[in-house]
């Protein structure tokens, strides 16, 4: 039986899948542990499913088009003591899961990791980071999307990712975790792709944000489709 599951939910990245399911393959044998990989394939139209069988995942249909469907879709059809979600862009490395597992080994019940980017990004992306990490990491605490962990008891007592919700989901289930106990930002980085601002300026990104916490409220979470198009319309 796999000690780790890494559930990667996927709509249509055979772009970025790849590179992904390479890095976690790689870290995972790095620290020794059983591992395997689900991807839940979210009603893609692409060769993403085949990419995946190809790169040693098994693909689970999730056929929802929403995340965090799609990641508990992933997470069902897992069986590992401890998961990990894992966006289909996001690199992960052998010292960040190593650091991950110990925290859960020492008794966290999940956590995450700041995040940095595997691609050139613009300045203004640098230093709206240099804002962005210690309010988001350092006071709010919250995991990233592109990158949550946590235990498998953990994972069931949260009641898994809100499916009432299309964005900020993992700042529901950051919360969620924090109340069954010790929740981590771990001190190594996860490395996602930037395509969230590629073709965007630093004008229009401001807006898209200003438009994002207007919906998303005091909850920090968007509950139509509608107002998530950020998310959904690529």
């Amino acid at each position: 039986m796999p000690v780790l599951s890494f559930v990667v939910p996927a709509y249509n990245e055979s772009k970025y899948i790849a590179a992904t399911l390479d890095s976690i393959h790689a870290a995972a044998r790095a620290v020794g542990e059983p591992y395997e990989v689900v991807v839940a394939n979210d009603a893609s139209t692409d060769d993403t499913a085949r990419i995946a069988r190809d790169h040693g995942a098994r693909v689970v249909d999730a056929g929802m088009r929403q995340i965090a469907a799609a990641r508990n879709a992933g997470a069902r059809a897992s069986s590992g003591e401890m998961l990990f979600f894992v966006d289909a862009d996001t690199h992960v490395h052998e010292a960040l899961i190593a650091e991950a597992l110990a925290a859960l080994r020492a008794g966290a019940v999940g956590g995450g990791a700041r995040v940095t980017f595997h691609a050139p990004v613009p300045r203004w992306v640098t230093l709206f980071m240099a804002v962005f990490t210690p309010l988001y990491f350092g006071i709010g605490r919250w995991a990233a999307g592109c990158f949550v962990f946590c235990t498998r008891g953990a994972f069931d007592a949260a009641g898994g990712f809100d499916e009432s919700t299309y964005a900020g989901e993992e700042i529901h289930f950051s919360r969620a975790l924090k109340g069954l106990g010790r929740f981590v930002i771990l001190r190594e980085r996860v490395a996602t792709s930037p395509r969230k601002v590629e073709g965007r300026g630093f004008w229009q990104m401001m807006r898209i944000n200003l438009h994002v916490m207007r919906k998303a409220g005091f909850e920090g979470r968007i509950r139509r489709r509608e107002d998530a198009g950020f998310w959904y319309d690529r």
